[in-house]
């Protein structure tokens, strides 16, 4: 099976984001880089797969505005898998828009798959209840966070890794009429401490307090 893994360069995750100051754009000028945790269950993923099946797996990244169904129709792949959202700007919508291009079915926000020749079996969860979704290939999948363990390169792997080549190309683009407002930082929510007194003078308050939230029997 012929595996395409979509990845993005972000900024390290557990950081304070920042906006630039035109709004368009994410200011890493004080941030590390890493690729998204969704993504590297997606690759874990793919690499499982292969395992099991034969193949071989692909990573994908794009740097300035490129087209990637342009890229994956240049190739003969079964299955292309990407993390559910990006960990930096949030957005959800690269897997289904890039299934809708290129004719493909869809299966998004992931937590289990089972992969054979004839197709995939994709599970998630939602309030609760456990969906299922059988998609024939080539598929799209967005995997999430905890659909397996990803493991990390050895010593070795790492210099393999150096070593390998890395295929550069620039496939034709045009832009598609949307056009992108603004990032904004939501609001956090703020926590303020009540004192509600000292010594045994507070219990009378804090009994109260208890009641109102129903904890006391």
């Amino acid at each position: 099976m012929e595996i395409l893994v979509c990845v993005k360069r972000v900024p390290t995750v557990g950081g304070k984001i920042a906006i630039t100051p035109d709004g368009q754009e994410v200011d890493t000028r004080a941030s590390g880089f890493s690729i998204s945790p969704h993504e590297e269950c997606a690759v874990e993923e793919a690499v499982q797969i292969t395992d099991r099946l034969g193949g071989a797996v692909s990573v994908l990244t794009l740097g300035p505005a490129a087209a990637i169904a342009a890229e994956v129709r240049a190739h003969a792949y079964d299955l292309v898998l990407l993390g559910n959202e990006a960990a930096d700007t949030g957005d959800y919508q690269v897997g289904i828009r890039l299934a809708h291009e290129l004719g493909w079915p869809v299966a998004t926000g992931i937590k289990n798959l089972s992969a054979s020749a004839a197709g995939v079996t994709a599970r998630r969860e939602y309030r609760g209840v456990e969906e299922a979704y059988s998609l024939s290939l080539p598929a799209v999948v967005t995997v999430k966070e905890g659909i397996n363990l990803p493991r990390y390169p050895s010593l070795p792997g790492r210099l393999r890794a150096k070593r390998a080549a890395v295929e550069r190309s620039a496939p034709a683009w045009a832009a598609e009429g949307l056009r992108k407002q603004a990032l904004r930082v939501p609001p956090s929510s703020k926590h303020q401490a009540a004192v509600l007194g000292h010594g045994i003078d507070a219990v009378p308050e804090l009994v109260r307090v208890l009641d109102e939230l129903g904890v006391l029997p």
